[in-house]
């Protein structure tokens, strides 16, 4: 179970705080979390968690289990036996007595941190999308691939992910869209495996689970002398210089429209429409990131004021600040984000404009 959901709303002052966060960052060593700097931590401290719940099968579960419990987001992962013919199968009857069962994780997750097209694409980065019944040294119906959804609106999102992954490529993908029907859990033995015995077999890289999803190396920054030639005067204030547009002047303030906002000087996907709300405070407003790796955050003491400002990984551009006065309903957090900083990208245009991938993340 990930620490970071622990909620103590009695922390206010800012010794308690700070001794928290050091609590927090030393627990977590091991963890995505501690990517996240203590500004934002603090901010988390007071996260309101949705979540969700998800079943992936990608051959042998002991790999899957401790990958998907190093995601940023993943609060629990659970081996076990899903969408199989008998109940309360042990790991010798899905092995050798033909159940027909699939060894699969159950993954708990915050949808406010991490989305189920995050999961999917991690999914897809760590088994072969068009093995059937294989999955590297493992062979047979237990280690086939597939997503078992409890909820329609997870359907609609892997289904979308689907279609769009299948495009990319000629072969058919040999990857499970079904319903749970059901999920038991495996001997404790299995549980935790990798972590209880390190070096133990594992058919994956683990160390894919820490890598980006976003591969920043490919959005290069410009020159100074480009940047200025590239950018209106008040965009280059706002980006560089860390200013801010008047309240309410810019349109994406106003646009709802689907698509992905990416940063203006690099071209670095950082935010989707799904992730947008109207916050009435004149800026264009998002509950979170595209993923927690792609932003820095950084103590703005600036204007006699106190405040965390973000700013993109590759590009360094000043976006604007974050704020916990977020919707209860998307994590609590709000990105208050200047326009001037940001490109917009519809959904029609993603695929020719090379953000083709992110399609299912807006669809």
């Amino acid at each position: 179970m990930n620490v970071f959901y622990k909620n103590n709303k009695s922390i206010k002052k800012a010794i308690l705080g700070f001794t928290m966060l050091f609590f927090v960052l030393t627990t977590l060593s091991c963890q995505k979390e501690e990517k996240m700097n203590q500004d934002i931590l603090s901010l988390n401290i007071n996260h309101t968690p949705s979540i969700k719940t998800i079943y992936f099968a990608g051959g042998c579960f002991w790999g899957v289990e401790e990958y998907f419990s190093q995601i940023y987001g993943v609060s629990n992962a659970i081996s076990g036996y899903a969408n199989g013919d008998t109940e309360n199968p042990s790991y010798e009857d899905v092995c050798r007595n033909g159940t027909g069962h699939a060894e699969t994780v159950k993954i708990e997750y915050d949808e406010t941190i991490v989305s189920l097209q995050e999961l999917l694409t991690h999914l897809f980065r760590i088994i072969d999308p068009f093995s059937l019944n294989r999955q590297g040294n493992d062979t047979g119906v237990q280690y086939r691939t597939g997503v078992y959804y409890t909820e329609e609106q997870q359907y609609i999102v892997a289904k979308t992910f689907f279609s769009e992954k299948q495009k990319q490529f000629s072969r058919q993908l040999a990857v499970e869209l079904k319903p749970l029907k059901h999920f038991f859990p495996a001997e404790e033995y299995h549980q935790d495996y990798l972590r209880k015995n390190p070096g133990g077999y594992c058919h994956i890289n683990l160390s894919d689970a820490n890598k980006p999803l976003i591969q920043s190396e490919q959005y290069k920054k410009p020159d100074s002398d480009k940047i200025k030639q590239q950018l209106t005067n008040l965009e280059y204030t706002v980006t560089q210089n860390a200013g801010t547009e008047p309240p309410f002047s810019h349109e994406y303030d106003k646009n709802f429209k689907k698509g992905i906002y990416v940063d203006i000087v690099t071209g670095e996907p950082l935010f989707l429409s799904t992730d947008k709300f109207n916050s009435g405070c004149g800026w264009p407003s998002f509950s979170k990131p595209i993923t927690a790796d792609i932003i820095q955050y950084i103590s703005d003491f600036s204007h006699g004021m106190t405040r965390i400002e973000v700013r993109s990984k590759t590009g360094n551009t000043h976006l604007g600040h974050v704020f916990d006065d977020g919707p209860k309903e998307k994590g609590g957090l709000r990105y208050c984000i200047n326009g001037a900083s940001l490109k917009f990208i519809p959904v029609a245009d993603m695929e020719k404009e090379g953000y083709a991938e992110y399609i299912p993340f807006v669809e």
